[in-house]
């Protein structure tokens, strides 16, 4: 079974705890949550390392989700989930700056969190040699570029889920991924193969 079809199944799996928890079930929601919390977390990395901050806001994402559970429809939990979260920390983001409404998401601070990287590369004893060389190749990516190559390799979405979630169209994620990926060859040139396999494992 691949990357793929296991989401599928475990998103069949979300939503009928999701469905649960629109009846009124605490105790499914409950379970939801501690599904999608080390996504969320290592997520909101991308955004900030201050972790007590990203605690904060996912405890206030679910509360929220929660309360309004009866309004909201859901198709792809993890993607919902991912999107809501990420609009939260943008607002709270922004309304600590009011003087630059506009606040660039690029002036946000990078990954600090590569746990989730680290767990993944070490899953697969092939590339557990270079998991070091590729975190660090990982770290000097700018941090949208880092972003999507965790939606799209760790989290195993494609393009036109990532677009929806970064807001931007399609064409923008490929040309995120395609330097992303440029740049990670010309970073580790010494292990160029390997790292497409990598790569390739988690699509």
């Amino acid at each position: 079974m691949n990357k793929r079809q296991r989401i599928a199944e475990e998103n069949v799996l979300l939503l009928n705890l999701w469905q649960q928890s629109q009846a009124g079930d605490s105790l499914a929601f409950c379970q939801l949550a501690d599904k999608q919390y080390r996504t969320l977390f290592n997520y909101a990395t991308n955004f900030t390392s201050d972790r007590e901050f990203i605690k904060d806001s996912i405890q206030e994402l679910l509360i929220h989700i929660w309360e309004k559970r009866e309004t909201i429809h859901i198709q792809f939990v993890s993607i919902y989930f991912l999107k809501a979260l990420r609009n939260q920390l943008l607002q709270e983001f922004r309304r600590n700056n009011p003087s630059n409404s506009a606040l660039d998401i690029d002036q946000i601070g990078d990954i600090s969190d590569f746990q989730t990287v680290e767990t993944e590369i070490e899953r697969s004893e092939i590339y557990s040699e270079n998991q070091i060389k590729v975190r660090s190749a990982i770290e000097e990516l700018p941090r949208r570029q880092k972003e999507a190559v965790f939606l799209k390799y760790f989290e195993g979405m494609d393009n036109e889920q990532i677009a929806d979630l970064m807001q931007v169209n399609r064409q923008s994620v490929a040309n995120l991924l395609f330097k992303a990926i440029t740049a990670l060859k010309t970073q580790m040139k010494f292990v160029g193969v390997g790292l497409i396999m990598f790569l390739s494992f988690f699509k």
